[in-house]
């Protein structure tokens, strides 16, 4: 996926934020299912095997859940191509079917956050977690959710539970999306042990080496922030305008002029109608 963030909004279709731009990352439009949970895409139910439970392969599943099962992996397809709508349709099949699947709570609380449905959202996660408490999908999907109704104490403790089940969804992407929330709080050492955890398990994640960038520069450790805005402006494929103009300013600030026309070419030539283009062309280095 090339390194976007302003196409990154919205926990759904991807949980993470970038600096004052949201963006996380989790993962909408590609549902991570807890222990014991169905995979919208796969359909494979995993199960705990601390718990001594095996793994429930096809000639385990009974044919009402056979059914809900494929309503859920089309409200899935459904709501990766944008159609909320018909996803929506779809999911409530699926729980019409079979209620028990903390999955399709949880895609559907993606499915009504994508449709600004507060409320609904949050019903939707509370309703997934009850049925499975250890969904680490669903936590971070709903951390995110309240990080960006600036609850940010609920999102923490949320993120630091999804933390724990790294067979839920990815721990990287969990911590940078815990990093992100923790920028936007203000609590900047603690985003900062964030996204180095989860730089460490991931170092080829522009979002993260993006953002570490982003609170560096914040915080006027500027060579760190270089080394990682560099990680990212360096692969044409990945930077874009706010990576470019991000880097144009971490120059400015350490002299290098040679980096700073460089940068600035690149983001004239390559985004001419992008804000930070016209921030360039205004000399608006600290808006």
């Amino acid at each position: 996926m090339s390194f976007t963030p302003r196409s990154l909004e919205g926990l759904g279709r991807s949980a993470l934020a970038l600096s004052g731009v949201v963006a996380l990352i989790v993962l909408q439009g590609c549902v991570t299912t807890g222990a014991g949970q169905q995979s919208p895409v796969s359909g494979q139910t995993m199960t705990s095997s601390a718990a001594g439970r095996d793994i429930v392969t096809a000639s385990d599943e009974t044919e009402v859940r056979r059914r809900a099962r494929l309503r859920l992996e089309l409200a899935g397809a459904y709501f990766s191509r944008g159609q909320l709508t018909t996803a929506l349709d779809e999911v409530k099949q699926a729980i019409a079917l079979d209620g028990s699947m903390s999955a399709a709570y949880e895609l559907r609380g993606l499915i009504y956050s994508g449709m600004n449905e507060p409320g609904l959202t949050e019903e939707s996660y509370k309703r997934a977690i009850q049925l499975d408490a250890r969904n680490g999908s669903v936590l971070h999907n709903y951390a995110w959710f309240l990080c960006q109704r600036q609850q940010y104490a609920e999102a923490d403790a949320l993120f630091a539970r999804a933390v724990e089940l790294p067979m839920s969804v990815q721990t990287s992407r969990t911590l940078m999306a815990r990093g992100v929330c923790q920028m936007q709080a203000g609590q900047l050492p603690e985003a900062q042990v964030s996204l180095k955890r989860s730089y460490e398990m991931d170092p080829g994640n522009p979002v993260t080496a993006f953002n570490l960038a982003s609170l560096f520069y914040r915080t006027g450790d500027l060579e760190r922030a270089r080394f990682y805005i560099r990680r990212v402006n360096n692969v044409p494929e990945l930077a874009n305008a706010e990576s470019l103009w991000l880097g144009l300013r971490i120059e400015r600030k350490l002299g290098g002029r040679a980096s700073m026309d460089e940068l600035a070419t690149q983001l004239r030539s390559r985004f001419p109608n992008a804000r930070e283009t016209t921030a360039l062309d205004l000399g608006r280095f600290d808006d």
